[in-house]
């Protein structure tokens, strides 16, 4: 393949991304203005309010994570702070990648320390020692 030949396919793909990153920002720009109506301006997780400002930092979360997915009632939509959004996505990667903690069928590993186990006789000894 000649160097002509490569710069010409470099440009065609570079046409490629640089149109599929203008219809992801169309699509993005028309979900998240009615998201942004819909929905008063507050996070869905931490309940952060924002205002004009600030409001760049609220996204528009998708619950089943199908960005394509858009239903015009806004079901598939919540309003995360970027933080929340980002873990909402981190959690989705982990799961997917791991399982979630009910697929697990290993025995609990919580704690083991219980710190009232004897209170009742604690408290026996106590009240048989004043009385």
């Amino acid at each position: 393949m000649s160097s002509s030949n490569n710069s010409t396919v470099g440009e065609g793909l570079g046409n490629v991304i640089l149109e599929a990153k203008r219809l992801k920002a169309e699509r993005e720009k028309g979900y998240r203005e009615k998201a942004l109506k819909m929905y008063p301006w507050v996070c869905g997780r931490c309940a952060r309010e924002f205002s004009g400002k600030n409001l760049r930092m609220l996204t528009v979360h998708h619950r089943d994570h199908n960005h394509d997915h858009n239903p015009p009632d806004g079901s598939n939509w919540e309003l995360l702070c970027l933080y929340c959004h980002d873990n909402e996505h981190s959690r989705y990667i982990e799961e997917a990648e791991y399982g979630s903690p009910a697929d697990n069928n290993s025995p609990d590993t919580g704690g083991t320390h219980q710190p009232f186990a004897d209170l009742a006789e604690m408290l026996k000894k106590k009240q048989n020692g004043k009385n």
